[in-house]
This record gives C-alpha cells, sequence and structure tokens, in this order.
C-alpha cells in the first residue's frame, strides 16, 4: 500500500487544506480492497513482469496527455473568443474558462494521487501552478452564483413583495405566492429590510465578482500563465514519468485515496448530520468572528478527497468518459451544495457586520443566514443518506 500524503492542495486551486482528522469510527466505504470496481492486487511487479490485469503508468501518461491537450484545445477556443471571463463575455468563452478550470483540476489531481510515478522536481512545481489557475478562474463563477443564491432565497423567504431580483444573474423576478400573514410571524419585518438586504448583497458581491473578473484576466496574460501554458504544451507530448513506472501498477495508489477519504468520512459527525436539527451549527451565528464555520472544514476536507478519488478512478477506467458509480456522484452532488450553502452563508453574516445598517435589513441578513445554515444540514443529511454503508 502506497504511504498516506495529507499535504493537500485544493484540486479546484484554494490552497492547501487542513489534513483530514483520524478516523474515530469504522470507515464508511471499502478501503484497499476495491476502487470503482478495480481489484486491488497489490504491487504489480514481479521482477520485470507486469502482473496480468495490472493497470501500469502508460495510462496515467495517456490520460494526462488527453488532459493536457484538452486544456490546450479550450485555451486556443478561449483565446478565439475573446476571452471573457469564468462569467462574462460570449457563451463560447464562458464554456473554454470551465473546461481550462476542469482541466487544470484533472492535472494537478492526478499528481498528487500518482507523483511516486512521476518526475518529483517537475510534478511539485507544476501542481500548484495548475492548481491556481483553476482557483483564479473559479472566483469570478463563484461570486455569481453566490448571488444569485442568495437573491433567489430573498425572494422565497420574503414573499412576492421582495425585492426584484437583476435579470443579470438569470434570476425569474416573480415568485409564488406569499404566506398569510398570521401563519408567518416576521414576514413583514423581513419583507420590509428584504429589499435593502438584497441591494447590499448585490453591491458586495458583484464588486468582488468585478475585481474576480480583472484578477482572471490578468493572470490569464501573466508571465505566470504563459509558463504553465508551456509546460501544459510539453505534458501533452512528453510525460516524465519514473524509470519503474511503465511496470508498477496504478492500482495501490489509487486505493490508498480511496482509504484517505474513507478515513475522512469515518471522522465526520454523521450521526448528527443524520438528525433533523444540529445545534452545534447553528452556535458559530452571527458572532463578530469572522472566521469560517468550525465545523465546515472537515466536510470541505472530504469534498476534495472525494474529487481526488473521482479522478483517480478516471485514470485507472481510461478517462472521463467512463461510466461513475451513481453513489459517488450523488454524494459529490450533496458536498457541492454544501459548500455553496456554506459560502452563500458566509458572505450573508459579513453583510450583516456592515456598519450602520438598518435593523430591518441585518434582520433579514440573519434570516437569510440562517437559511442557508439550514441548508447546510440538509446537505450534510443528503450526503449521510446517499454514502455507501458498506461493501457493495
Amino acid at each position: 500500500m502506497a504511504q498516506r500524503h495529507h499535504d493537500l492542495t485544493d484540486p479546484g486551486g484554494h490552497g492547501p487544506t487542513d489534513p483530514p482528522v483520524g478516523a474515530t469510527a469504522p470507515a464508511a466505504v471499502p478501503t484497499g480492497n476495491n476502487v470503482a470496481g478495480n481489484t486491488v492486487a497489490g504491487n504489480a511487479v514481479a521482477g520485470n513482469a507486469v502482473a496480468a490485469g495490472a493497470v501500469t503508468g502508460e495510462a496515467l501518461a495517456g490520460y494526462l496527455r488527453g488532459q493536457a491537450t484538452d486544456f490546450l484545445r479550450a485555451l486556443r477556443l478561449h483565446r478565439e473568443t475573446g476571452g471573457g471571463g469564468a462569467a462574462g463575455g460570449t457563451e463560447d468563452s464562458v464554456d473554454a474558462a470551465r473546461a481550462l478550470r476542469r482541466t487544470a483540476r484533472r492535472i494537478s489531481a492526478s499528481l498528487h494521487t500518482f507523483r511516486p510515478l512521476l518526475d518529483a522536481d517537475w510534478s511539485e512545481r507544476i501542481r500548484p501552478e495548475l492548481a491556481w489557475v483553476s482557483g483564479t478562474l473559479a472566483l469570478e463563477h463563484a461570486c455569481g452564483a453566490r448571488l444569485e443564491r442568495l437573491l433567489l432565497a430573498l425572494h422565497r423567504l420574503s414573499g412576492a413583495a421582495a425585492a426584484p431580483v437583476p435579470a443579470r444573474v438569470g434570476v425569474p423576478t416573480q415568485a409564488g405566492p406569499a404566506a398569510p400573514a398570521s401563519s408567518a410571524p416576521g414576514r413583514g419585518n423581513l419583507t420590509v429590510g428584504a429589499a435593502k438586504a438584497g441591494a447590499l448583497l448585490d453591491r458586495q458581491l458583484t464588486l468582488a465578482r468585478t475585481r474576480a473578473h480583472s484578477t482572471a484576466l490578468q493572470a490569464l496574460g501573466s508571465s505566470r500563465f504563459h509558463a504553465v501554458a508551456d509546460q501544459v504544451a510539453v505534458l501533452a507530448s512528453e510525460v516524465p514519468l519514473t524509470p519503474a513506472a511503465g511496470t508498477t501498477d496504478l492500482r495501490p495508489l489509487a486505493a490508498a485515496a480511496q482509504e484517505r477519504l474513507a478515513d475522512a468520512v469515518a471522522a465526520l459527525p454523521l450521526v448528527t448530520a443524520g438528525s433533523p436539527y444540529n445545534a452545534e451549527a447553528l452556535v458559530h451565528g452571527l458572532s463578530p468572528d469572522p472566521a469560517p464555520h468550525p465545523q465546515d472544514t472537515p466536510w470541505h476536507q472530504v469534498r476534495l478527497l472525494l474529487r481526488l478519488h473521482r479522478y483517480a478512478c478516471e485514470v485507472l477506467d481510461g478517462g472521463p468518459g467512463a461510466p461513475v458509480d451513481v453513489r459517488l456522484l450523488a454524494a459529490g452532488q450533496a458536498l457541492d451544495r454544501h459548500r455553496d450553502a456554506a459560502e452563500a452563508a458566509s458572505a450573508a453574516a459579513q453583510a450583516a457586520r456592515t456598519p450602520r445598517i438598518a435593523p430591518a435589513t441585518a434582520y433579514a441578513l440573519g434570516v437569510l443566514h440562517a437559511d442557508q445554515r439550514h441548508e447546510v444540514e440538509a446537505a450534510r443529511y443528503a450526503f449521510q443518506r446517499s454514502w455507501p454503508k458498506r461493501n457493495p
């Protein structure tokens, strides 16, 4: 079994993350005996012979060459369509930016999981640069999606009289009929502050989105990005494998990534997440401390480890087009919803700390924050329901 590594970098480009806490309960997924339907045979090298059915470094090289080619194709399309950024510009430029993020994530994740088979100096040099590219391009889209999510939630919580949602973020301006005032205590106060709360969020997140757009454009025109693109261009034709990679089985390394995921899932408070009300999750609330919610970090870590596991399965199974376990897809979607809701709640809390805002505005933002924290709990519950409990 390969040695475990915990110096993870977010394949999505969000920088180093805390290592998963040691397991305190039985692993929630099989560890070491099965990876996406592939039986782990242990070390595949017996002298110079490759064990039957082994997936060797040649498969990794083919996968990396394919992803590098897709990266260069997306970069060319992005330049041809004017390079409108992650959320701005034409539909083609948006698709190209998304493809750049996706391929950068996959290359970076594969370099992390299978780094014993790659030139160490080269791998450690390019991996954080790819994470930087992916993370920089993702910021603009994240700000736009967060604004849309929060304005939709305000619209839903305050009823038909809520502040209109800007059409530019693609949110409908009509809502269903509002509940009678007698059945919705505090709805009147929420409606009063919702318009101003929406305007405040619009100003803050639009400014953040504009800055992220400028940062992305500057990054794509920088010498740093050109150096990354040059290295990816070389990768498209030549993968720097170690001499032993051609006769080394990839499956033990993929199983190690799965085991790290299992350990992190086992450390999650799944029993608490299985309850309809998690009081501990609301303790942080709107405190003056702007630090992230203390319960969120291990869940974000599991999301990153699940992504590493999925990409490792892609390498073993021949590429992104291979069938994916529906349970992994459902679990990944739940963790994506968890991340989105947690970040939206943080944005609402940050807006509520704005000096000298009206009490009605602060009240609306507080209700919005609580609503998004409940969405966090719902996502955790969905993950707990979708995650496999035993070896199938």
